[in-house]
């Protein structure tokens, strides 16, 4: 299995969620709630409609995970473009109960598996011209990548990932030479 990194381009982002989109709409929205949430793509594919919306009109305020890895809660709000990426998703699918899976896979209705959620990313980000190794954990990445280098505090981002040490959060999120590299080169005291 190879290593996975972070998308750090956020024109690159925006080109891939241009693409799902256009293919369909199920597609850019779990893209868009997995690099808004941090969420690993087991837990967010095992996602229902109601975990996300109380009633057709009435969106959560807060979505609230068991983790299937480290069996935690992981309580946390949705971002507006997380919902206006689900909204969009979502009126495609009028008649979807709360039970249903939040992303069904077309053919069976069941949950959309690991293995085609990455070959729908993979294509995408090949699209784009991503030629690093890409998987559903990129996403993950990306998450913390940006909320890291946006100036959010290492130890929240390591709280939000259950991570149990800094080190392990700045290796996980792909933070490179180039990064450390910026520091001295932008300082300039």
């Amino acid at each position: 299995m190879n290593t996975v990194e972070p998308i750090r381009d956020k024109r690159q982002i925006d080109a891939i969620r241009k693409i799902l989109a256009a293919q369909n709409l199920r597609d850019a929205a779990w893209f868009t709630l997995s690099i808004n949430s941090g969420l690993r793509i087991g837990d967010l594919l095992h996602l229902t409609v109601g975990d996300v919306r109380e009633t057709p009109t009435k969106w959560r305020d807060r979505i609230r995970v068991i983790e299937q890895k480290t069996g935690k809660t992981k309580d946390f709000p949705l971002s507006a473009t997380a919902k206006k990426a689900l909204a969009a998703y979502l009126a495609t699918r009028p008649e979807a109960k709360p039970s249903d899976p939040l992303f069904p896979s077309r053919k069976h209705g069941r949950p959309l598996q690991r293995g085609q959620a990455w070959q729908i990313l993979r294509d995408a980000a090949r699209a784009v011209g991503l030629t690093d190794p890409i998987g559903t954990h990129t996403l993950r990445k990306t998450f913390g990548y940006f909320a890291y280098t946006s100036g959010v505090d290492l130890a929240i981002i390591q709280q939000i990932l259950n991570h149990s040490s800094p080190g392990t959060t700045l290796a996980y999120i792909g933070i490179r030479r180039e990064d450390r590299d910026a520091v001295y080169l932008g300082l300039n005291l």
